[in-house]
Order: structure tokens, then sequence, then C-alpha cells
């Protein structure tokens, strides 16, 4: 990766400059059967798409704080990625009455209209698929996001060095939140071409580096599992053959 990224979403552009065909986010769910592989250019078109509708219809703007009410999921990893595009502060699990807008899944719409800002709703449907009937006073992303441009230019650029990700007791700067999955992703042993399966959580920092970041500051990929717990130990070692994982936490 280019050694002069500052910012996540830096680290995007330069994964999609030097590979924008290999995988970037694999992702199951066990509960379900899910299974979506994001290629590198896949993932950057939807957090291009997601960084527009934040910019745009919900109108952030940099120092503005979500509060990100969502699982370990591919397309939660698409919002932090669209935040730090924009250079919203992704609150992740954070208290919706206190943020400037709220992104929740289908589980926690009930904390979620504490917000009083902008409120928006994913059905975490395979596919990214929409709610059925799409709940009162949220604006439901699937409906939204498809019509957003394919490029983002942010209004205002990016400051490496503002408030980035809170996550628990851990805050970071987007230049901080660099340097932290790079010296994640060099402990762990990841480059470029790595395979990690994570089965952790997004709600600590622990998990969305595993599950996102340091892959991203290596040149690796995630093959990103939630409710893991449902494969068993013969289905884990078939996904790891299958995967090519190389690296599994």
């Amino acid at each position: 990766m280019n050694a002069s990224d500052r910012t996540p979403a830096d680290l995007l552009r330069s994964a999609l400059a030097a590979d924008p065909a290999r995988p970037m986010v694999t992702f199951y769910d066990d509960a379900t059967g899910e299974r979506v592989e994001l290629s590198v250019a896949t993932f950057a078109n939807w957090v291009a798409k997601t960084a527009n509708l934040l910019q745009g219809d919900l109108a952030a703007e940099p120092g503005d704080r979500l509060a990100l009410l969502l699982p370990a999921h591919w397309q939660s990893a698409v919002w932090l990625l669209a935040c730090s595009s924009v250079g919203v502060v992704a609150e992740v699990g954070g208290d919706p009455a206190a943020a400037d807008l709220v992104v929740t899944g289908p589980d926690t719409l009930e904390a979620a209209r504490s917000c009083r800002g902008e409120r928006i709703a994913l059905a975490l449907r395979p596919m990214g698929g929409r709610f059925p009937r799409p709940p009162e006073g949220f604006a439901d992303y699937a409906v939204e996001v498809p019509g957003q441009g394919d490029r983002f230019a942010p209004f205002a650029p990016v400051d490496p060095d503002a408030p980035a990700l809170t996550v628990g007791d851990v805050a970071l700067s987007s230049a901080e939140l660099v340097e932290r999955a790079r010296a994640d992703g060099a402990a762990l042993g990841l480059g470029a071409g790595s395979r990690l399966l994570s089965g952790r959580t997004y709600d600590t920092w622990d998990g969305l580096s595993a599950g996102l970041f340091a892959p991203l500051a290596t040149g690796g990929s995630v093959v990103l599992c939630r409710h893991l717990g449902e494969l068993g130990e013969d289905g884990l070692a078939q996904r790891v053959e299958s995967e090519r994982v190389t690296l599994t936490v």
C-alpha cells in the first residue's frame, strides 16, 4: 500500500489503483446461508454511492457524528469507508440521541429513533435487499443508494488528524486509525494477497481491525463471517480451504 495514505479512504483508493479485480470483502452469514463477495472495485463503488448519499442527500459534513448501529456485515464496512470519505465520525454502537445522524439495522430501530437528525435503516437482507415495508421515520438505504453517483469527491478535504472513529473506549483520528491498522496487520503477519477469516464482531477495535482495516491497510482481504458458531469445525475447515484463507482469528 502507499506509505503516504493517511485515511481509510486513501487506503481504498490505493487498493483500487493496485488491483481493482481482487477480492476485498467476502461475507458469510451462517445463520442464513448468505455469501457475498465484493472485489475492490465493487466495494469502492458501494462506498462512493454511500458517500454521495451521506454528503448530498443527508447533508453530512466533516466532524458530524454518525451512530452506526450495525453488526459485522459487508454493508457496515461500506458505511465505515463512506464516513471516512466524507470526514464524518463513525461512532460504532454510539448513542443515537447524541449523534447528528444514525444508521441502523433492523434489530436496533427503536433505539435509533432517539436520533433527532437523519435516520437510515438497513434491512441487512441478502444482496442488499429492501425492507418489505420501510420502517416509519427512516429512509431505506436499499431504496436511496442505487441512484447515487458512482464517483465521489468530498466538498471539503478530509483532515487526517481530525476524529474519525470511536468504538468502545477507543477514539482515533484517520491517521491514527491507519497507523494502528498497519501495526495490527504486521503483528498478524498480513501482507499483499493475505486472506484473513474473521468471526469477530464489529463492536470492538479488534473486531473492526481484523474484519476490515488491517487487511485493507496491508493489501489483503477479509472473509467476514457472521454467526460463525453455526458452522461447525468441519464446515470451517472447508471454508478455509475453499476461500484460500491464510489466517483465522
